[in-house]
């Protein structure tokens, strides 16, 4: 039997340039903190090794203190055997990080930078390291490759088996076949390069990150527990929580008699987990401008919060009378022959919907400055 743990694209040395620096600081210590969280894992599975499929750094030129302190965390988890496998974002072509790592790293830490196989002390590892950042080829072919009879294989590769940029239900595409466990007679792969976690197959992971780093895989952050019984056998696959941060998606769906207010309370994460959570709120539907208001204040109220809220009404198309565009100038000034024009531009049906669209905004901006300006 052995045992490990399946983790990749931990992409230590993000910069996170859209954030604040506050918030760039802890999502950095959040990644940072990942490895430690790793050897956690490993030793609450009853494993000792942590293979890296790829992309352990987010650069091919990551600073100094960001390899030494990697390889230092790596150090302290004296019990647990690292493997490091170069992905597209530290590939082989960033050979003054290997050869960094090569002469520092500590000797619980394995580097696979060559297809030949790697003797694990119960199982052999079938390394794919990138070598450059798009190889645009299968580089998993070799793993094919003998191993001594009877012993266990798996697999360790960055790259496509699904076209990440599109809708994964058209099915497999890239260049690793979906059956190349099977091909190369391994027990195990274990893939990294898309960030949230997916089976593949029985026998075929990607991991997904620790720790997330987008809205786009919005989830806790884990790594894989695998227990391989014997050669051949189906493995035993047990998602691992190993994230700090969280990011959150809040969408909401909205008409115009809805308490928007309510609505965002109810759909809001528990309040012990905000200081943690990334949350982006879009919302879509009509809604009322007062309950426009009150939404955008309801939002406002609970943004300090949250390690960080962001919002997207653009969506949302203002439900509105004669008596709200009344409100916005009683005198029939300048601001109400505009809100008669962006309100008839609105509701154009000859117009394209993004037409439309752009002016709803432009209506409920207009609503939002009048309402600030009473206030």
């Amino acid at each position: 039997m052995f045992r490990f743990i399946h983790s990749s694209d931990l992409h230590l040395g993000k910069p996170f340039g859209r954030h604040s620096e506050d918030v760039r600081g802890r999502l950095r210590q959040a990644r940072h903190g990942a490895l430690a969280r790793l050897a956690e894992a490993a030793r609450g599975q009853g494993a000792a090794m942590v293979l890296l499929a790829g992309d352990t750094f987010d650069q091919q030129t990551p600073a100094p203190a960001i390899t030494r302190q990697a390889l230092n965390a790596m150090a302290q988890a004296t019990d647990i055997t690292w493997v490091l496998m170069p992905g597209n974002h530290d590939s082989l072509a960033a050979s003054e990080l290997w050869q960094t790592i090569a002469r520092d790293k500590p000797a619980n830490v394995i580097t696979a930078l060559t297809s030949a196989p790697v003797d694990l002390g119960g199982a052999y590892l079938l390394p794919a390291p990138c070598t450059v950042r798009n190889a645009g080829r299968d580089l998993t072919t070799d793993m094919a490759q003998p191993t001594p009879e009877g012993a266990l294989r798996i697999g360790l590769g960055h790259g496509g088996i699904f076209e990440f940029g599109n809708d994964m239900a058209d099915g497999p595409r890239g260049t690793i076949p979906p059956d190349r466990a099977a091909q190369a007679g391994l027990d195990y792969l274990a893939l990294g390069d898309w960030h949230g976690q997916i089976r593949v197959s029985p026998n075929t992971w990607y991991s997904g990150t620790p720790e997330p780093d987008s809205f786009k895989h919005a989830h806790s952050g884990t790594a894989l527990s695998v227990v391989l019984a014997g050669a051949g056998a189906t493995p035993e696959v047990t998602p691992v929580r190993t994230g700090e941060i969280g990011w959150q998606n809040l969408s909401l769906d909205l008409t115009p008699q809805d308490n928007s207010a309510a609505l965002l309370a109810a759909a809001l994460p528990a309040l012990e987990a905000r200081r943690d959570t990334l949350l982006r709120v879009t919302a879509q539907g009509r809604l009322g401008v007062q309950q426009m208001q009150h939404l955008r204040s309801a939002i406002a109220q609970a943004a300090p919060d949250f390690l960080s809220l962001t919002q997207d009404l653009d969506a949302v198309l203002l439900a509105h009378d004669d008596t709200d565009l009344e409100a916005i100038d009683p005198s029939g000034g300048a601001l109400r022959q505009a809100a008669d024009v962006l309100s008839a531009r609105a509701q154009d049906a000859d117009l394209a919907a993004a037409d439309r669209r752009v002016a709803a905004t432009a209506l409920a901006q207009l609503f939002s400055f009048v309402a600030g300006e009473d206030a």
